[in-house]
């Protein structure tokens, strides 16, 4: 089912803020129990932009065994951005819809979050304790009102039976990566590490070096203000991830040439080169991730000659790699809804470290919720220090920051700029 909805908006939005929190700490969740009697009747519309919700429809399934006589569904929006302000408003406005971190400040959106529920209303009773701390956005009035219900980042896939076989460990530092990517090249692995070569982010010098340059950034206060500023100076502040970029593409890790060669987008190319089962290390995203469980069947090579497979950091760090919590979609409701209390109730039931596990799960993601253990491939996550574990929308960075360093990195690994080159022309780099 879709809907097509035709209007644009340009108003102001109050800067939603980062809410402080202790990482990694878990309380115990009792079961659902229903507020209302299990035969009321009503039906609810969540309205995004994904082709398929699968693991939503799922949750709906399991929400029909509390509630067996409503009905619930999932409409996919063209052109969502610029629609759902409108749809809000509409005669069949949906009473959950998708917000997303990018929408965030942008005046565009103001109508929108000013028809959202606030989820930290205590009367509610959305307990929302199980998400990481450092996903939490509020208000500067302190209200919630989205909440995260996938989260994604940047690291590489590793082929757990290559390293068995090999006999080696997942290398948890630079130093380590070069060993061990030694070792797998000795041994016949031509390109230990491989990735997508593109200017994206989930390009693989993006998923090797930014995670270093943000959590640089967020450890420096200041820095953010120049880079966003795009002051020529600041581009030193790029210099730490960029020369350990340069080091990576000039060692044993990675054959930037053949990466091009056999990887032709950044998504689907990825996972199905992964799957010839040759390649140690792939960068990669979670988003990216999220689609192998789908196309393991697609690879005859995977089918014939299955591996185990789990995401991790990508090493960079002296000490370790970094890992960005970076949110991929938020759940919000329409407080205007025509079924406001029975569509709080859903959320109450949804916002659970059980129905957020379910769902990232199903589609792959990262989970918001602070147990990483709920998915083996993303388990590798729990062993992060909470010093280098933070969201991306700590760092302060703006998008034209953040592609000015994507274009240093993309001119570095392919050899187009040097180090000082790079660093001299920011602001100015050529952006494709």
């Amino acid at each position: 089912m879709k809907k097509r909805v035709t209007a644009f908006l340009s108003l102001s939005l109050a800067v939603l803020l980062l809410l402080p929190g202790c990482a990694g700490q878990k309380k115990t969740e009792g079961a659902f129990v229903p507020k209302y009697d299990k035969n009321t009747e009503f039906s609810l519309t969540v309205a995004g932009s994904y082709s398929n919700f699968e693991s939503l429809e799922a949750e709906f399934e399991r929400f029909y065994e509390y509630y067996p006589n409503a009905s619930l569904q999932y409409v996919t929006m063209d052109d969502y951005n610029n629609v759902i302000s409108s749809a809000l408003v509409s005669s069949e406005p949906p009473d959950i819809f998708t917000t997303t971190s990018s929408m965030v400040g942008n005046d565009k959106y103001k109508d929108m979050f000013d028809a959202c529920e606030v989820l930290s209303d205590p009367a509610l009773e959305i307990d929302y304790s199980c998400i990481r701390s450092s996903l939490i956005r509020a208000t500067d009035s302190g209200d919630i009102l989205m909440l995260p219900i996938f989260t994604t980042s940047y690291g590489m896939l590793a082929n757990m039976d290559i390293f068995e076989k090999e006999k080696l460990e997942i290398p948890k530092s630079f130093g380590e990566l070069t060993e061990v990517c030694a070792k797998l090249k000795s041994a016949g692995y031509e390109s230990p590490v491989m990735g997508a070569n593109k200017f994206t982010g989930p390009g693989m010098f993006n998923c090797f070096a930014y995670p270093m340059f943000a959590y640089n950034v967020l450890k420096n206060s200041g820095q953010a203000d120049s880079l966003n500023a795009l002051e020529p100076s600041a581009g030193e502040y790029m210099r730490p991830a960029l020369e350990r970029l340069d080091k990576f593409v000039n060692s044993d890790c990675v054959d930037v040439e053949k990466c091009s060669e056999e990887i032709k987008d950044d998504y689907d190319s990825v996972i199905m080169r992964f799957f010839e089962g040759d390649v140690p290390m792939m960068l990669a995203t979670g988003d990216v991730v999220s689609g192998t469980a789908k196309r393991e069947s697609k690879s005859n090579a995977f089918s014939e000659h299955p591996f185990k497979y789990k995401f991790f950091t990508a090493p960079a760090g002296d000490d370790g790699g970094y890992f960005i919590n970076s949110v991929s979609i938020c759940f919000s409701v329409n407080k205007n809804s025509k079924n406001l209390d029975m569509t709080n109730e859903f959320m109450r039931f949804l916002i659970s470290r059980k129905e957020l596990g379910n769902m990232a799960g199903l589609k792959r993601l990262i989970t918001p919720v602070d147990d990483f253990s709920l998915d083996e491939v993303y388990s590798a996550l729990a062993e992060i220090p909470a010093d280098r574990s933070f969201s991306d929308k700590q760092t302060g960075l703006k998008d034209s920051a953040v592609r000015q360093f994507r274009a240093a990195i993309y001119a570095l690994g392919n050899g187009q700029m040097t180090v000082d080159e790079v660093i001299a022309g920011y602001g100015s780099l050529p952006e494709e």
